[in-house]
């Protein structure tokens, strides 16, 4: 298909946007339904896996339904389904030719609001921006009618097997499910047998992947029970393109979302163990999970607050949240986790994820964990084989949604009907992920040469038990926008839509009215993020009128507003803390490095005393190895020192370090920064390893390396101030801010205090030079020159970078500030410090006449003296902080709240 023109834009005065659509859009590959269309595009060659297979011994599926009609070979003109006509009528004046600026737009928005998918899980490598199509799948009533309603029957039929499997087990007595596929699957946890949760509702939140195949209807593919995600990624999916096409969203009477959000959140509160307000948090595995972004991004849409394991800890079988304030009540838990993580004590020892205790707690019914433990073996693909029978024996029902044709091969009358048929079918693994059991990725056997299949025969033989094979469906294309060939065009992609089911009272569900729509990549035939697919929004449409419910409250009232001030977790708190001194000790270390490069690249000499000085400033703060040669003896050697050990990332205090240190840190409570904020650390540390790459691949004159390290200074420190601002100004005054803020001021006063009393133990600050490079160093130049002028004695130093409480660099100003956060941080009372501000030294205390010596020869052993009381206060009150608020081993180990 030729990219759009000029020429075809200006078809737009001659057709309608709609003619004009069905003319650019090439139909969908042959065998496979055209959502575009809204009927199938003929086979060019027989079908595989349809009629002429035999059924399966355990089949998902009712005969299949009636095919629709096909369009005539080779007519892209076909008109297009009611539906996306009226969505391309409602374009706009500009029409088609306006897209590419919307994909542009579209483009811009994700990579600004900081949506991201890590694919690969990878701690060290960058967080891919997540793909979203600028089309979304478009879901007309009656279509949705029928998904919805076999949707709710499924999720009543899982909600029943594990009432059942955690109970009485009369499925498995009766033979109607094997019991390899429930005791043999780790995801069964023995723990959990004989519980009933709250509302006797094992599910909280369940998800379907659906498939429409050539047929026009749905197909289940398969279901999500565990931790299913994507709630939070259809949200930001639905804000984004709405945007983008606000005059099709309304025309087409697309369905809102929040007013399920709202019912799933009111459910989960009714049946929290006693607490009014519950409390509820969001468990997410951390920021290097696939879908961080998503649990961050949801539990801010809920309210609710986003932790960790480590922020969680059991005492009496209840479940706490460790914050600033000490353990609170936690009532109520939607886990991101699997099952296996959840409690090192009873399933994996070796998780580092979960809490230790939790299923004691849920045992004892003082905390609803979304979804309750023990839901993983529904997974399994194999299952899908069992559920008609299961539904006609538990709900005496028929399955109204069906499931692709299923053969588990452990049954070796399924395993001998199957194996034929494997070049038509797909190859799963019954145990997906789980240790112990074999794990791939689905195969497509029409992928596979004679020999490949014949090995897979084989192993499938050998181990049936391991394998599940399902028939292979080419499943709906639906139109996309790319520009890979110029200004841009329509292209069919492949795609699956998962579908959400959340609980809203005791055995009552609602379906989420959207979803998640998974597009593979181009000519690819399984829609996954992880193989390089993207996503699209979810349009369902309604006959009757749109539900405008929105989680803003018309009427708060203050406890509304008490619920949703989120504490602050100790391990939040932690990661804010060194946020704040990872971004001084980086300005630090860059102010140090330019000041250094500058004196050592100029004309003038430097003096012997602050050569040392600056020597012994590097060593001590890691901008050069302990074994280089002193500066005063070897220049150019300790300059080519400095300038490599810039981007060492594995040694504390270089450059380069303390960014990775402030992205990691940023990424620990990402969900506290704002996006621009976000975007600041990345982009900051990602061009300042791409210039030391480049300044290490450089070997030209030492001169040359010297210009290009000051520019790459000069740059880092524009955006170190760019993310001071930020912290500073742009972030709400509560704790975690606080902590921030202190650990600011607490990098700062060690940094400068050390540094002053080295200039003085070395002499230094006794000569023009080095006087001049300490008041850099305090980045106080300006305001010196200003002040005294020509004057250049100890007494104007310490007048300024002592004493001076207006001046935020000054040890009075840093002091001071220091006791006011501390005492604000404990809850003390406006003017009353607490004990721990009171281990600072008091600069009102301190004056001129007492720490400047008078005489040419003076020691100025007060001086000396008070600057090594700062440092040492810094470094023991930052141990004091972490002891009382980050590990909760001190008085703060009580319990706050009911």
């Amino acid at each position: 298909m030729d990219p759009l023109n000029e020429s075809l834009f200006d078809a737009q005065a001659l057709e309608s946007p709609a003619a004009l659509a069905s003319s650019l859009a090439p139909p969908a590959a042959p065998g496979h339904f055209d959502e575009l269309r809204g009927l199938a595009t003929p086979a060019s060659v027989p079908r595989l896996g349809v009629p002429s297979q035999p059924a399966p011994l355990h089949d998902a599926s009712s005969p299949p339904p009636a095919m629709p009609a096909e369009a005539p070979a080779g007519d892209e003109r076909a008109p297009l389904a009611p539906h996306w006509a009226d969505f391309f009528e409602q374009l706009g004046a500009e029409g088609f030719s306006d897209l590419p600026r919307r994909a542009v737009s579209l483009e811009r928005q994700i990579r600004d609001n900081g949506v991201t998918y890590n694919v690969y899980a990878d701690a060290d490598g960058p967080q891919r921006p997540w793909s979203l199509d600028l089309f979304p799948l478009i879901v007309p009533p009656e279509s949705w009618a029928a998904i919805e309603a076999g949707t709710l029957q499924r999720v009543r039929l899982l909600d029943r097997i594990l009432a059942d499997v955690y109970g009485p087990q009369q499925l498995l007595a009766e033979g109607l499910l094997p019991s390899a596929l429930v005791h043999g699957n780790p995801g069964y946890l023995r723990a959990m047998h004989g519980v009933r949760p709250a509302g006797d509702t094992w599910l909280r939140i369940a998800a379907l992947d659906l498939a429409r195949g050539p047929d026009g209807h749905w197909w289940v593919v398969s279901q999500r029970t565990q931790a299913p995600s994507g709630l939070g990624y259809l949200l930001e999916n639905r804000l984004a393109i709405a945007r983008q096409f606000p005059q099709a969203f309304e025309a087409l009477h697309v369905q809102r979302l929040a007013a399920t959000y709202n019912a799933m959140m009111e459910g989960l509160q009714h049946m929290c163990p006693a607490g009014q307000p519950p409390h509820i948090v969001l468990l997410t595995p951390g920021p290097y999970n696939e879908t961080y972004f998503e649990h961050a991004y949801i539990a801010r849409y809920l309210g609710i607050t986003l932790v960790e394991g480590n922020d969680l800890t059991v005492r009496d079988q209840r479940l706490y949240l460790k914050t600033l304030q000490g353990l609170r009540p936690v009532h109520g838990l939607i886990k991101r986790l699997d099952d296996q993580f959840l409690d090192p004590l009873e399933l994996r020892a070796d998780s580092t994820l979960g809490v230790p205790g939790l299923l004691q707690a849920v045992r004892a019914g003082n905390v609803l964990v979304a979804n309750t433990p023990g839901s993983a073996f529904l997974e399994s693909p194999a299952l899908l084989g069992f559920l008609p029978a299961l539904a006609r024996r538990l709900l005496d029902e028929k399955l109204l949604l069906p499931a692709l044709p299923t053969w588990w091969c452990g049954e070796r009358a399924a395993m001998e009907s199957v194996l034929p048929q494997l070049a038509g079918c797909t190859i799963k693994s019954t145990y997906a992920g789980e240790d112990g059991h074999a794990g791939f990725d689905t195969l497509l056997g029409s992928r596979l040469g004679r020999r490949e299949l014949d090995e897979w025969a084989g192993r499938i033989v050998r181990e049936g038990e391991e394998y599940t094979v399902q028939n292979y469906l080419p499943i709906s294309q639906m139109p996309t926008w790319t520009e890979d060939l110029g200004a841009g065009h329509i292209a069919p992609r492949a795609v699956l839509l998962r579908v959400f089911a959340v609980c809203v009272g005791p055995q009552s569900w609602r379906v989420l009215p959207g979803g998640l729509a998974r597009l593979a990549a181009a000519d690819a035939q399984i829609a996954s993020m992880q193989r390089g697919g993207s996503s699209a929004d979810v349009w369902v449409q309604t006959h009757g009128e749109v539900d405008r419910t929105t989680l803003l409250q018309a009427h708060a009232t203050p406890a509304s507003l008490a619920r949703h001030r989120a504490p602050v977790t100790s391990r939040a708190a932690e990661n804010m803390f060194w946020l704040g001194r990872y971004t001084e000790r980086a300005e630090n270390a860059v102010r140090l490095a330019r000041l250094t490069l500058d004196l050592l690249g100029g004309e003038d000499p430097s003096s012997p005393a602050l050569l040392t000085w600056l020597h012994d400033m590097a060593r001590r703060n890691a901008l050069v190895p302990r074994d280089v040669p002193s500066l005063p003896r070897s220049r150019r050697v300790f300059e080519r020192a400095l300038i490599a050990e810039l981007g060492d990332v594995d040694e504390g205090g270089s450059v380069g370090y303390s960014l990775r240190c402030i992205r990691q840190a940023a990424a620990a409570v990402r969900e506290r920064l704002s996006p621009d904020h976000w975007n600041q650390i990345v982009r900051a540390e990602a061009d300042f390893m791409r210039r030391s790459a480049e300044l290490a691949g450089e070997r030209g004159e030492s001169g040359y390396a010297s210009a290009a390290a000051l520019r790459m200074l000069e740059s880092t420190s524009s955006a170190l101030s760019a993310m001071t601002g930020a912290q500073t100004d742009r972030m709400t005054r509560d704790d975690a801010w606080r902590l921030l803020s202190i650990g600011r001021h607490i990098e700062r006063l060690a940094f400068l205090s050390s540094s002053l009393a080295a200039g003085f133990e070395l002499g230094s600050v006794h000569d023009m030079s080095g006087f001049e490079a300490m008041v850099a160093l305090f980045d106080s130049t300006i305001t010196f020159h200003a002040r005294y002028q020509q004057r250049r004695d100890v007494a104007t130093l310490v007048d300024l970078v002592v004493l001076d409480g207006d001046n935020p660099r000054s040890l009075a100003w840093v002091t001071q500030t220091l006791r006011g956060r501390i005492a604000r941080l404990a809850g003390s009372a406006p003017g009353k410090l607490t004990a721990l501000s009171h281990e600072l030294p008091d600069p009102a205390t301190w004056t001129l006449e007492h720490l400047c010596d008078p005489g040419p020869h003076a020691d100025h052993g007060a001086l000396v003296r008070l600057l090594e009381t700062c440092e040492t206060a810094a470094y023991h009150v930052s141990d004091a902080i972490g002891i009382r608020y980050f590990t909760l081993t001190s008085e703060s180990l009580r319990s706050v709240g009911a």
